[in-house]
């Protein structure tokens, strides 16, 4: 199809006129970007089964547990008093995606997204070993029901449920803890038939986005798929088809041996259709950056791989930009890249900072509902507060409520001494008594610090309100 042509824009590749589905049989891919992708594939598979287990500093390395509102990031605790930075964190996160979707296209779609890697580097390769590439595959569904069918149909989709009944626990493992999980696992599943119920819905889910919803996940659900269109542009790398090279003056021809190219005006491509064979959401990258295209890179290496065979350069399909195939030149870091280079930067130095400035305590006062000031003997004033102190360390405290020196008064816990044990909220109340003679009528501004067996944790800010006149 002519790259001037959109007439392919107006439907995906997955749907027929009739509206029915097509599915998409790719050819099992191969080449130097697929091994590359499959070293970050498994790099982050390892990584996402193991790290629950990974305790770090008598924690888990990693921990989201949203029913009690914890949430534990390479040995650092979280607690809903640190929420701004994760709204930071997901700020971040966006910006981060978009100024990469702008600059370097849907590399995150292709190389790290979690749908791509499980379904081209776990459920895909299943499904090559038992029914074969995609040739067999084909004939395997149109055959009838007959003993090979049924098996291989029937070992593909218990391991598919096996697969997805193992991520539902470990994402489950992520929210309760790795000990929590075992526990539970070990226990009489009827004492927990909520979880289980729970945890085979979620098995059900991923079992049917992988063994059926498939690519339809990347074109026609995620959103991110549809958000592409609107910040790509002619500067965006992409996985980019060489319309130049690859049509010439006359279009494309099948490879003739010994015949020159240039002299017949023809172009490189030599409609092998391997670049849509390779292809898993079922397009045909020759007409165009598409929504479909996940940048995925299969195709390159199919394209490089008839290259090779025919004695043609490599690199008809590649990681460019439309500009710089009309242009020929290549890709140059520009003022808009700079920019908005520059400020995930920054965002990234903030929430850097956030993390390591981040307090080990979260002290609250304020003043007793219903309460004002009380006059005392002695020619002295009370006020009445309320203190909550966050510990988000692994250590137990003994809390002592200390007045700056510079004031002459006291300080009385109300109950006692107040204990904070590790990873806990407690809350508490205090008197604050000052001589009248060193306070001024209505409100001051008065300083206490706050101990942790022995050890200043925090120095706050009270207002104190002195006898009216």
């Amino acid at each position: 199809m002519s790259q001037n042509s959109d007439s392919f824009r107006d439907s995906i590749a997955t749907v027929s006129k009739e509206g029915k589905r097509i599915w998409v049989y790719p050819k099992k891919p191969s080449g130097r970007f697929y091994n590359w992708r499959k070293i970050v594939a498994y790099t982050l598979l390892a990584f996402l089964f193991i790290a629950p287990h990974i305790k770090f500093r008598g924690e888990p390395l990693l921990l989201f547990n949203f029913i009690e509102r914890k949430f534990i990031i390479f040995g650092n605790i979280f607690w809903p008093q640190d929420f701004f930075i994760f709204a930071i964190a997901m700020i971040t996160a966006i910006i981060f995606i978009v100024v990469f979707t702008i600059i370097y296209g849907r590399i995150f779609c292709g190389w790290v997204c979690p749908q791509t890697i499980f379904m081209e580097m776990v459920f895909r390769k299943i499904e090559y070993w038992i029914e074969g590439d995609w040739t067999k595959q084909k004939k395997l569904n149109k055959q009838p029901w007959n003993r090979e069918k049924i098996f291989k149909k029937t070992l593909k989709h218990v391991i598919f449920f096996a697969i997805a009944f193992i991520v539902a626990n470990t994402f489950l493992a992520y929210i309760v803890g790795a000990d929590e999980l075992w526990k539970i696992q070990l226990d009489n599943p009827m004492n927990h038939l909520k979880g289980l119920v729970g945890i085979t819905f979620f098995s059900l889910l991923f079992y049917g986005v992988f063994a059926f919803l498939r690519e339809q996940v990347c074109t026609t659900i995620c959103p991110y798929g549809r958000l592409q269109g609107v910040l790509l542009d002619e500067q965006s790398i992409v996985v980019a088809y060489d319309f130049l090279r690859g049509e010439g003056e006359k279009g494309r021809a099948p490879f003739r041996k010994n015949q020159d190219r240039k002299l017949t005006g023809y172009g490189d491509c030599i409609d092998c259709k391997q670049c849509v064979h390779v292809c898993p959401t079922g397009i045909d990258i020759r007409n165009g950056t598409q929504l479909e295209c996940i940048n995925c890179t299969a195709c390159i290496d199919a394209c490089d791989s008839m290259m090779d065979k025919v004695g043609f350069d490599r690199g008809l399909i590649r990681y460019d930009s439309i500009k710089g195939i009309k242009t020929g030149k290549s890709f140059r870091f520009t003022s808009r890249d700079a920019f908005y280079s520059t400020v995930l930067v920054l965002l990234l130095g903030a929430l850097g900072f956030l993390l390591v400035s981040r307090s080990d305590f979260d002290v609250t006062i304020t003043r007793s509902s219903g309460t004002t000031q009380r006059a005392m003997d002695d020619d002295k004033t009370a006020n009445f507060y309320d203190i909550a102190i966050v510990n988000k360390t692994r250590e137990n405290y003994d809390v002592d409520i200390k007045l700056d020196d510079k004031y002459k008064g006291e300080i009385k816990v109300v109950g006692g001494d107040i204990k904070l044990p590790k990873e806990s909220l407690v809350h508490g109340k205090f008197v604050l008594i000052l001589d009248k003679a060193h306070i001024k009528p209505g409100k001051n501004t008065v300083y206490v610090y706050i101990y942790g067996n022995g050890k200043r944790i925090s120095r706050e800010k009270v207002i104190f309100l002195g006898p009216l006149l």
